[in-house]
């Protein structure tokens, strides 16, 4: 059977890269990400290779496979047809959670949201509207390429401004930390023992610095111009 080519801009972007590393890289072969994104420029194709695991394609990295270097990949085997109509569906997941599931989610999560950190009943920042408490699902692409619908617990806000169902890829997750320096690491793992940021003076002074119009924002900018003449 001839199949398509890798080059057919109809074709998604993991359908594309599915067929690239078919024809072009081959299974058993080493692959970097300036390679792919050579082949196929879409700021979105690292992602989409990843998104091939859940499909059967094993998609090797350094810290599967030691013998490799970095930024390097190995295409080790070959999954389902992805650029064959419905074989690129995923599996349904249950959406549905009981009354004691929902609590345990809660309480799991010390009742506050994970994403801006607000607690049950709390204000938002206009002092009029109350938070209410809510779960959400979190897609989670693995780094063995399962998926998994795990829940965390998020405001009415923060559901509806950032959508309920979003994902979480942790192998990108875990290139990000593997990249940092050695001190950034300890300081990332001291927040994640104490399961919150503390914020410097810096950090503080920024978070003001954005809130400002446009105006105020350049006032700054002078004075600080001002400061350090």
């Amino acid at each position: 059977m001839t199949l398509p080519s890798w080059q057919d801009k109809k074709l998604g972007g993991k359908a594309r890269a599915a067929l690239w590393l078919v024809t072009v890289v081959g299974e058993g072969n080493i692959f970097t990400k300036s390679d792919l994104r050579n082949a196929i420029p879409d700021a979105q194709i690292d992602r989409r290779v990843r998104e091939l695991r859940p499909h059967g394609w094993k998609i090797a990295t350094s810290r599967e496979d030691p013998s490799l270097k970095q930024e390097e990949q190995r295409f080790v085997a070959r999954g389902a047809d992805v650029w064959i109509p419905g074989k690129a569906k995923e599996a349904k997941h249950k959406n549905s959670l009981t009354s004691a599931q929902r609590a345990k989610v809660f309480q799991r999560d010390n009742h506050l949201c994970r994403t801006c950190g607000i607690g049950s009943g709390e204000a938002y920042e206009d002092g009029i509207e109350l938070a209410v408490l809510n779960v959400a699902r979190r897609k989670v692409l693995h780094e063995d390429g399962m998926v998994e619908h795990q829940f965390i617990t998020e405001c009415k806000k923060c559901v509806t401004g950032g959508g309920a169902d979003r994902e979480v890829d942790l192998s990108a997750l875990l290139e990000l930390i593997e990249n940092l320096g050695p001190m950034e690491r300890r300081v990332f793992a001291g927040w994640i023992a104490a399961d919150q940021r503390t914020l410097t003076p810096l950090d503080k002074v920024w978070g003001l610095y954005r809130t400002l119009p446009a105006a105020s924002r350049t006032a700054v900018a002078e004075a600080i111009n001002e400061m350090d003449s």
